[in-house]
């Protein structure tokens, strides 16, 4: 079995979270609802999480303020036998000036709670849960 170390990033703004819903371009997920995510290259976690935000959002570290950062999450995906090791990380942003890239068709601003609503990633709830405990 592959292990991936990747980072999962969520935008707050208001009270509200960003989550983008995954391109049919992207090799795993396709159509689902998840936060900003990547894999940690050569990097620090949190590093790897503001260059994904940047990627992913167009919003730059100098508007962004880490709230919170979580223990990692264990989500095996059986269907592509990969253990993913997800790093959760939350911030504070003023800007909701959003240029997805094209891995996401779409994005919204939500309240926390509603994320059950939303089709999403694998254990999504969680990885928000253990930043905001809902």
């Amino acid at each position: 079995m592959k292990r991936a170390n990747i980072v999962t990033a969520f935008l707050e703004h208001n009270g509200l979270i960003l989550i983008l819903k995954r391109s049919k371009d992207v090799k795993t997920m396709k159509g689902k609802w998840a936060g900003i995510s990547g894999y940690i290259e050569e990097e620090d976690a949190s590093d790897a999480a503001i260059r994904e935000i940047k990627e992913e959002t167009g919003i730059d570290k100098k508007d962004l303020k880490l709230l919170s950062r979580s223990s990692p999450i264990e989500v095996y995906d059986d269907k592509n036998n990969i253990l993913w090791i997800v790093h959760p990380f939350l911030f504070h942003t003023e800007n909701i000036n959003i240029t997805i890239d094209k891995e996401h068709e779409e994005y919204r601003w939500i309240k926390p709670k509603s994320i059950v609503e939303y089709d999403t990633v694998p254990k999504l709830f969680e990885t928000l849960n253990s930043l905001l405990k809902l």
